[in-house]
C-alpha cells in the first residue's frame, strides 16, 4: 500500500463519533437525540440533526476530503448545499441520496473538487482510479464494520477510500463503531469486494 502524503482528518456522520452501537440499538432517532455535540453538526434544532445524521454519510466524506485541505465544514450544512443541487430528495421527512450526479456539479462549484461517477467497476480497479485520482467515495454495505460477516446485500453506505493497493485497503468509515474501524481501517481487496456495490465517486482536491 502506497504511504499517505498527507494526514486525512476522520469524521463521524454522528457529531459524537463512539454512538454507533447506540445507533444500531436503539434507532438514529432515539439515540442522536441525546448526542450532546448535535450543535456541531450545523444543524438548526435537534430534530434536524436526529433526521438527517442518518443519511449524511457522504457528507462526512465530503468533510474529510476538504479537511485536508484546511476546510472544516459541519455535515448538515454541507447536506442542505448538495440538497439545493438535487443530491438529495427531502419528501416529508424522508431523505433520498446520496444521488451522484448532482453531488459532482455541487463539489465542482461550490468547492473546485474534480469528481467523477464511476459504475460496474470491480473493488481490483480502485488502485488504479487512486493512480488517478486523490479519493475515492465506494458504496458499500454499512456492514464493512463488521468485516467477519458475510453482508446481507452491498451498497447503501458510502466510505472514503484514502489508499489501495493488491495487499490492501485503507478507508475511513463514518460509522465505525470503534476506532479500528472508523480511521484508517484496513482490509484486503477480497475482503473490502463482499462489501462494494461496484460504484462510486473518485474525487481529486
Amino acid at each position: 500500500m502506497k504511504p499517505l502524503t498527507e494526514t486525512v482528518p476522520f469524521f463521524s456522520q454522528w457529531e459524537t463519533s463512539d454512538m454507533t452501537l447506540e445507533v444500531l440499538a436503539e434507532g438514529a432517532d432515539a439515540a442522536l437525540r441525546r448526542d450532546p455535540l448535535w450543535r456541531g453538526s450545523g444543524a438548526e434544532t435537534l430534530d434536524e440533526y436526529a433526521v438527517w445524521a442518518a443519511n449524511i454519510c457522504g457528507m462526512a466524506c465530503l468533510k474529510m476530503i476538504l479537511a485536508t485541505r484546511g476546510e472544516i465544514v459541519p455535515t448538515i450544512e454541507l447536506a442542505r448545499q448538495c440538497t439545493r443541487y438535487g443530491g438529495y430528495v427531502v419528501n416529508d421527512g424522508s431523505i433520498k441520496g446520496l444521488i451522484y450526479a448532482p453531488f459532482v456539479s455541487f463539489v465542482k462549484e461550490a468547492f473546485g473538487l474534480r469528481a467523477e461517477v464511476m459504475t460496474n467497476i470491480a473493488a481490483s480497479d480502485i488502485p488504479a482510479i487512486l493512480s488517478r485520482s486523490r479519493f475515492f467515495i465506494a458504496s458499500v454495505s454499512s456492514w464493512i464494520r463488521w468485516p467477519e460477516r458475510e453482508p446481507p446485500s452491498k451498497g447503501g453506505h458510502l466510505v472514503l477510500v484514502t489508499s489501495a493497493s493488491d495487499e490492501a485497503f485503507r478507508f475511513h468509515n463514518p460509522s465505525g463503531h470503534i476506532r479500528a474501524t472508523q480511521a484508517n481501517a484496513v482490509l484486503a481487496p477480497a475482503d473490502f469486494d463482499r462489501f462494494f456495490a461496484n460504484r462510486g465517486i473518485a474525487v481529486t482536491i
